[in-house]
């Protein structure tokens, strides 16, 4: 059945994302040091973040709250309040680093528009993704933003009806197996795969294997064969 629209992600996919949360982690393992070795300090703030998820969402302001939490954690309530200032101004750097699409993006997008409607399809701080969104110069590019708490099959089946069509008229591409494939598959839509260098142990998952309405591509701009393959099967 041909594809109409092209659900898209924004972080990892569109922009750099994990990069400048490795950063920050470097950045607070060391304002840690003294208290615990950096693998003991990663541990903690994995399970924090783990734990507050549910409470704060995803994103920068939530890692930031994280950060806190762990630091008066790891060093038994002795952590100083020069230090938790400079965890709480590493929250703000996250929050005003630079955005720049990746390389190939917008030639990419420009071609994926003239195959379907775009959507973009993101998890996080409403507040901070559009920032980001505003920064890139990408918003023109998508017919509609949609910013979630979580992408589920629901969640899936509810933004493409909204748009105008269903699931298995649709496919989604992003750098998470876990967001962006999995569920995709389960709405009953198609899947791409298109692996960014870093991952977040949260959004990591096994492939679903043979399956075949999911492809796992080098970039975002080996998209739109794909797209062209489904047309012309759904066609034939």
């Amino acid at each position: 059945m041909p594809v109409s629209l092209i659900g898209i992600d924004a972080d990892d996919t569109l922009w750099h994302n994990e990069t400048v949360f490795r950063m920050t982690h470097q950045r607070f393992n060391e304002l840690l040091g003294e208290f615990a070795p950096p693998e003991d300090i990663e541990a903690t703030l994995n399970q924090t973040e783990q734990r507050n998820i549910a409470i704060y969402g995803y994103g920068a302001k939530g890692f930031t709250l994280s950060m806190i939490e762990t630091a008066l954690e790891v060093s038994g309530g002795r952590v100083s309040g020069a230090v938790m200032r400079e965890i709480m101004n590493a929250g703000k750097d996250m929050m005003r680093h630079p955005v720049a699409p990746l390389p190939g993006v917008e030639a990419a997008l420009s071609e994926l528009a003239q195959r379907g409607k775009l959507i973009l399809i993101t998890k996080g701080d409403l507040f901070h993704q559009e920032s980001k969104l505003a920064a890139s110069g990408l918003g023109s590019r998508f017919s509609g933003v949609e910013i979630v708490s979580e992408k589920t099959p629901d969640i899936y089946q509810r933004i493409f009806q909204r748009h105008g069509g269903t699931p298995d008229r649709a496919l989604m591409a992003g750098n998470s197996m876990r967001s962006d494939v999995l569920p995709m598959l389960e709405a009953g839509g198609y899947a791409a795969y298109v692996p960014y260098p870093l991952i977040w142990s949260h959004e990591a998952a096994d492939p679903p294997g043979n399956h075949p309405r999911f492809r796992e591509l080098p970039a975002l701009a080996d998209l739109c064969i794909w797209i062209d393959e489904i047309q012309y099967a759904g066609k034939s």
